[in-house]
């Protein structure tokens, strides 16, 4: 199962307290003080890892505490620390701290290892050994641990990807992304097939390769919430291109492109000025004979009215595959 979205609470350890002790030892009946601090509460931590994709681990688990710090005892010794509680998350997590007043942007997920504290677990308290002065040899005090504190967090997966499928629903994304690597999205002659993101690595050559990702499909209002659109829009905010599919069988091809694009400005101004193809998908199902004066009108129309230069390919028949994917190659070069 596929989740992008949680909120969660956590809450760090609290310290533990100082103690108060004096040494008692044979013929030394009036040692000094001898209380050792309390150890500090475990802080939580968010921590990148790349062996997860999904936030799945938060569907049932909302609130994350960790251990907190052991008392001090006599003869000096601290108190034990607390065990800090891990978050792995997948890379292209947004972390956003929840207040009363909104919600702000506390950390992204970029890269494996990366940590990020979420909350500081509490100090350890003084022994009385810390409180003795030249006017007070033998003090009876000493600190309680310091309390823990505790936040609210959103928690936002963006899949990090080098290029983004765009179209609307059955436009052939599932089928192009099956074709050209090993992921298996769910493929049927009906819209909204896909309901989840998916990711495929696409090899091109021996050594080279990139990430595509196929993003549930975009309907007009998608911005507004129509559709899945508003729920997997994010994803596209990360990759480095994107390439549009429009249905070759399309009413008006022109039409839906400059709906996509309408759909994409509105949820972020900056996804439609990233690079970008644009392809006439599922070509095989026009008749060879009329299949390059159809193509020829549809580029010619782009070209008129929007100055986009665009290619037919087809999936299921490998017709200009190869030379998409290198030209997808070369623009991540470039």
């Amino acid at each position: 199962m596929f989740i992008d979205y949680a909120r969660i609470r956590v809450q760090g350890g609290d310290g533990g307290a100082g103690c108060i002790s004096f040494r008692r030892e044979k013929f030394i009946p009036k040692g000094g003080p001898d209380g050792g601090d309390g150890g500090a509460g475990g802080s939580v931590i968010a921590v990148g890892d790349t062996s997860i994709n999904t936030l799945i681990q938060f569907r049932y688990t909302k609130l994350f505490k960790a251990d907190g710090g052991q008392n001090g005892s006599g003869n000096n010794r601290t108190g034990a620390c607390g065990e800090n509680a891990i978050i792995p998350l997948p890379l292209g997590t947004e972390i956003r701290l929840l207040a009363d007043d909104g919600k702000t942007m506390f950390a992204d997920i970029t890269y494996e290892g990366q940590q990020v504290v979420l909350v500081q677990g509490g100090r350890g308290g003084r022994g009385n050994t810390r409180f003795v002065s030249s006017t007070n040899q033998a003090p009876r005090r000493a600190d309680s641990g310091g309390s823990s504190t505790h936040n609210e967090f959103e928690i936002v997966l963006k899949l990090i990807a080098d290029v983004g499928l765009v179209g609307f629903p059955n436009a052939g994304k599932s089928t192009l992304l099956s074709s050209i690597s090993a992921a298996r999205p769910k493929i049927a002659d009906y819209e909204f097939t896909t309901l989840a993101p998916s990711l495929g690595v696409i090899q091109v050559g021996d050594y080279k390769s990139f990430v595509m990702a196929d993003i549930p499909g975009i309907i007009e209002g998608a911005s507004d919430g129509k559709g899945l659109g508003l729920q997997f829009l994010r994803h596209i905010q990360r990759t480095r291109v994107l390439l549009f599919l429009i249905d070759v069988n399309a009413i008006d091809p022109v039409h839906d492109y400059q709906v996509l694009m309408k759909e994409l400005h509105m949820h972020d101004p900056h996804l439609d000025r990233k690079r970008h193809i644009i392809a006439l998908s599922k070509i095989d199902t026009i008749p060879e004979n009329d299949r390059d004066e159809l193509t020829a009108m549809i580029s010619s129309e782009f070209k008129r009215e929007l100055e986009e230069d665009i290619f037919a390919l087809s999936s299921v028949a490998h017709i200009n595959i190869d030379r998409l994917l290198h030209r997808l190659y070369k623009i991540l070069q470039d």
